[in-house]
């Protein structure tokens, strides 16, 4: 067998062989409806649902490196007064900015928030998939709404969008 044959054969393999080792990254791409959002502490285990039972929300994926992400909470109403503005600000979520993938893990440089302190962080997130849900573990982190509970991590659940 000539070495152009053995080259032409080794292609042909590799290119029969990709698909088994790529990685899931490009599943990430597309619109994501949250399903769930929960904390769980640290400390003890506790599990809560941060914004509610039935909160709404999107994650998005660009094949450029762009990622935003938007969580309000359930039974968010109109506010009449400044305590129901700054309550507001409490049962939402909301960033953007660029995202890199390394495993199962993808890591977003925030670079617009609705929170100052996360700009110019950057937020590890861990994920798996499920058919078309989308898994998403935060790393542990100070409990900004619940400081009396010390670490927490996020556990959040998406469903593609179709």
């Amino acid at each position: 067998m000539g070495k152009f044959t053995r080259f032409i054969i080794l292609i042909l393999l590799l290119i029969a062989v990709h698909p088994c080792f790529a990685d899931d990254s490009a599943q990430l791409l597309g619109t994501w409806r949250l399903v769930s959002y929960q904390a769980e502490f640290q400390a003890t285990g506790e599990r809560e649902d941060a914004f509610g039972k039935n909160p709404t929300g999107y994650q998005i994926f660009t094949p450029e490196g762009r990622t935003m992400m938007m969580v309000a909470g359930e039974g968010r109403k109109t506010p009449t007064t400044d305590q129901d503005r700054a309550n507001l600000w409490k049962s939402m979520i909301a960033f953007t900015g660029m995202y890199r993938v390394e495993g199962d893990k993808f890591t977003t440089k925030v670079d617009t928030a609705l929170a100052p302190a996360l700009v110019g962080t950057e937020l590890v997130r861990f994920y798996r998939f499920d058919g078309d849900r989308l898994h998403i573990i935060s790393a542990w982190m100070d409990a900004v709404l619940r400081p009396e509970k010390g670490k927490h991590r996020t556990l959040v659940t998406w469903e593609r969008v179709k």
